[in-house]
């Protein structure tokens, strides 16, 4: 398991959501992709289990990955993120990039 790392300082979710509470255009493409993300965190995630190796979890990064610079360059982040988090992956805090 990975070490313990300092706190991040950047946008945090507030205790009623866990996901990127920054401002962000609320595009169809953005819309669809973080609706999604929220589909999948409201169903599927619970099944799967709470093992995930990276601050924030993939689903927060891809979220917030989405939601900052669209659904197309978001989603190719997050294909990104996941793929680190096989055998042999990276973990710590990981934070979505704020320009591409």
């Amino acid at each position: 398991m990975c070490a313990e790392h300092s706190h991040d300082h950047r946008t945090v979710p507030s205790p009623r959501s866990r996901n990127w509470q920054g401002k962000w255009p609320k595009t169809p493409g953005r819309l669809l992709g973080t609706s999604l993300i929220r589909l999948y965190q409201l169903t599927l995630s619970g099944f799967i289990g709470n093992n995930c190796r990276h601050i924030p979890t993939c689903s927060e990064y891809g979220y917030e990955a989405i939601a900052r610079h669209g659904l197309v360059a978001g989603s190719w982040l997050t294909l990104k993120r996941v793929a680190r988090c096989g055998p042999g992956g990276t973990c710590g805090i990981d934070n979505v990039p704020e320009k591409l």
